[in-house]
């Protein structure tokens, strides 16, 4: 068993894994020569898994690990979990925006007696438009998912025990952040610089984050249906407050009910917040369907070590 695990998933990221193995070592070197590093080829399509198997070739500590197609980042990382063997293991993105070498104040920081330590990067780099951008998404994702994480990014460091406790978690919508958040473990936080990236360019878009925050406020919460539930309330008094009114002004002043036009708007109001309310209630009963089918999390194609577990 190895003394640090390093847990990245890799999607198109031929241009930095040269990069991220050689400074990965010297990390890592500095703390123990006991460490391993484990990378989960997401079927980019590029040369990324030549470089794994060729680094796995000259190194026997890096083990790698290939999905049978695209699954996605964070199911990157629950297969890295489920196949790491270290009493630490650090979770890192392959773009070396995560510099390696802020590995050793993670470790010094989680040996004070923590079980879980988030790297908080350094936004001051970042333009204020993006920064105020990237205030609103946490807030929201927050206060929809009930999600008390808004530290971006993968990078942490994990025990032994929060591995194996997370391992355990095996629902479809996975977010690690979250999952760490609700298991509760000893949690700290240090501040890192975070660099550019070192080749290539980003896959996240700003759509695809939009629907990463959607699919973790329905992972976590339900508090979409409770909002539901209280508008419902709120558009059923605001009308009783307007029939009410309607029906004085008739009784007092004899005025006639009028209203052709804001009636048929108020219908359609009305049936557009229904439809809207009823999709939600849908794809919550759609990711509960999916959660019935007990699937594996992922499927392993090929590995560059010997495993008896190929999925997940």
């Amino acid at each position: 068993m190895a003394h640090i695990s390093v847990v990245t998933p890799v999607y198109r990221a031929e241009g930095c894994l040269e990069e991220l193995y050689r400074r990965l070592v010297a990390a890592l070197s500095g703390i123990t020569q006991d460490f391993e590093i484990v990378m989960v080829e997401d079927c980019g399509g590029d040369r990324s898994w030549e470089i794994i198997r060729s680094l796995a070739r000259r190194d026997a500590r890096v083990k790698g690990i290939q999905f049978s197609r695209n699954f996605g980042q964070h199911y990157g990382i629950t297969a890295g979990l489920d196949h790491c063997d270290g009493d630490w293991v650090v979770v890192m993105d392959c773009d070396l925006q995560d510099r390696p070498e802020e590995i050793p104040v993670l470790y010094a920081k989680a040996r004070e007696g923590y079980d879980v330590v988030h790297a908080q990067r350094d936004r001051g780099r970042d333009s204020m438009v993006k920064r105020w951008a990237s205030n609103v998404y946490f807030k929201l994702l927050r206060f929809l998912a009930d999600v008390g994480d808004d530290t971006p990014g993968n990078f942490r460091i994990l025990s032994r025990k929060v591995v194996e406790n997370f391992r355990q978690l095996r629902e479809q919508l996975r977010y690690s952040a979250g999952l760490l958040n609700w298991m509760g473990f000893p949690t700290a936080y240090v501040n890192v610089q975070q660099a550019d990236r070192f080749a290539g360019k980003t896959t996240y878009t700003l759509a695809k984050l939009w629907k990463l925050a959607f699919d973790i406020m329905i992972a976590f919460s339900d508090k979409p249906l409770r909002l539901s539930v209280r508008l419902g309330f709120i558009i059923a008094f605001l009308a009783f407050c307007y029939g009410v009114y309607i029906l004085v002004s008739a009784l007092l002043y004899g005025s006639s009910i009028t209203g052709w036009s804001s009636l048929i708007v108020s219908i359609y109001f009305i049936g557009g917040i229904i439809i809207a309310i009823l999709g939600v209630i849908g794809i919550y009963l759609g990711k509960t369907f999916d959660e019935s089918k007990k699937r594996p999390l992922y499927i392993v194609m090929h590995t560059t070590f010997d495993s008896a577990r190929k999925d997940g």
